[in-house]
């Protein structure tokens, strides 16, 4: 924990000033009848802050007297991770409701940041129409309910269908093996030199994207017993498994077949992605989520009339073909209520408004999101909105989590620096294994790891 501290430490001043915006007493909101909602708002990611004002609007004309003050956080990944984490840290700046990934859940419940929320589900009857794994994906370790889910996602490769042909390699297309999408690579680098092969997210600045949109999209699909990072509630070190995917990392940035280290470790990259290279035809591959083309829909923030004609999806391989033959990670965001609160019913009476039907399907649509209520699910206005839906969600029957404990984000961390030093050439795969697993052990100590072999 001493570097997350150590973050925090360094941006209390930013946070603080943000908070203050918000105008917020020593005893948390305003009054009980001012509940304090925050979020993330960053990059290409802007449909979120959209909805939420026109929530706030519907909410304060549903409840005369309730005010609600929106706390939009301009942060990428892990800096909104940190701001939220300091603002959880005093009842002058805790948030009533907040923007909460699922992987985070467990440890902030553990910390009494989030309360919990059994009572107030209890008596909703939208309750019932979301999917039980998606309940799951909001429990803390002691069972309780701490989040309410607002979608799940898949990952995937997302491919240039005008370069693929420009190139001689066909389309539609879909790799077998790691070396298959290294080889169309490779093909695209030598063919096309004004285009960036392949990327995939690397090294501390993308922080959870490196982690779980890049090393467990290669880890969990890796060929062998060591693919994975926790098993029987131990972290896995010496696996095999995890140094061939820190080689494949190796392959694409020291062979030339990805963004440049400057480029990859850039906050912004991931904007630059979604928003540049992949609408003006600099981005040949992108290993990302079915999220993406939210960004070119006409509600997005950069839209793209043509994307559909010219982006395919493909499954991102096992490493050798093995079964099931693909690999995909699946996560999400919840909304949760502070432990500080001063009016929680108020609080999840706005989260029941964001998330009852026709809040989840303006958000799951317009977001692309893989709804998480049945309701929405079932609706033609859902399933009709997004040409890629169907691809995305047929990806969870063969989809993968992370591992939902208090010190995941930790070993997280340590997974990113190996990434890095790999990436830019500072370790080979096998040093930067061997660091990660004394990383690892320091972190959850040696008693709770398990060798792979």
């Amino acid at each position: 924990m001493k570097r997350r501290t150590r973050i925090i430490a360094g941006l209390a001043a930013v946070a603080v000033a943000a908070v203050g915006l918000a105008g917020c007493s020593s005893s948390g909101s305003a009054s009980s009848n001012t509940i304090k909602i925050a979020y993330q708002k960053f990059g290409a990611f802007q449909q979120l802050d959209a909805q939420m004002k026109e929530v706030k609007t519907a909410y304060e004309k549903e409840y005369p007297g309730k005010k609600v003050t929106l706390v939009p956080i301009q942060a990428q990944g892990n800096d909104y991770y940190t701001k939220l984490a300091l603002m959880n840290k005093a009842p002058a700046t805790a948030p009533d409701v907040m923007y909460e990934d699922t992987f985070l859940i467990k440890a902030d419940a553990q910390a009494g940041y989030l309360l919990p929320l059994d009572e107030y589900t209890a008596k909703w009857k939208d309750w019932d129409q979301f999917y039980d794994n998606a309940k799951q994906a909001g429990e803390g370790v002691d069972g309780k309910t701490y989040g309410v889910s607002m979608g799940t996602d898949t990952r995937a490769l997302w491919y240039n269908k005008d370069i693929f042909k420009k190139v001689g390699l066909p389309v539609p297309w879909q790799p077998k093996t790691w070396d298959d999408v290294l080889a169309a690579a490779k093909t695209i680098k030598e063919k096309d030199s004004g285009v960036i092969p392949f990327n995939i997210y690397s090294g501390k600045a993308q922080g959870e994207a490196s982690t779980m949109q890049g090393f467990e999209m290669l880890l969990y699909g890796a060929d062998g017993a060591g693919n994975t990072l926790y098993k029987d509630k131990k972290w896995v070190t010496g696996s095999k498994q995890f140094q061939d995917s820190l080689q494949f990392v190796k392959d694409v940035y020291q062979g030339g077949l990805g963004p440049t280290p400057q480029q990859a470790l850039d906050t912004n990259v991931g904007t630059t992605i979604a928003q540049t290279w992949l609408p003006q035809g600099k981005l040949a591959i992108d290993l990302d989520g079915s999220w993406q083309s939210g960004t070119w829909l006409k509600t997005g923030t950069a839209p793209w009339a043509k994307w559909n004609d010219v982006m395919g999806q493909a499954a991102f391989p096992t490493q050798n073909g093995q079964e099931p033959g693909y690999n995909s990670m699946s996560g999400g965001w919840t909304l949760a209520i502070g432990k500080n609160s001063k009016n929680p019913q108020a609080a999840f009476d706005f989260i029941a408004k964001f998330l009852d039907k026709d809040g989840s399907l303006k958000y799951d649509t317009e977001n692309s999101q893989i709804a998480v209520r049945k309701d929405v699910a079932e609706d033609s206005a859902y399933t009709d909105a997004n040409p890629t839906f169907k691809f995305f969600s047929g990806l969870v029957e063969h989809t993968n989590f992370r591992p939902a404990t208090s010190d995941y984000s930790q070993v997280s961390n340590a997974i990113q620096v190996a990434m890095e030093s790999v990436m830019t050439g500072q370790q080979t795969p096998k040093q930067a294994a061997a660091a990660y697993d004394q990383a690892v052990e320091q972190v959850v100590g040696k008693d709770n790891t398990v060798s792979a072999g």
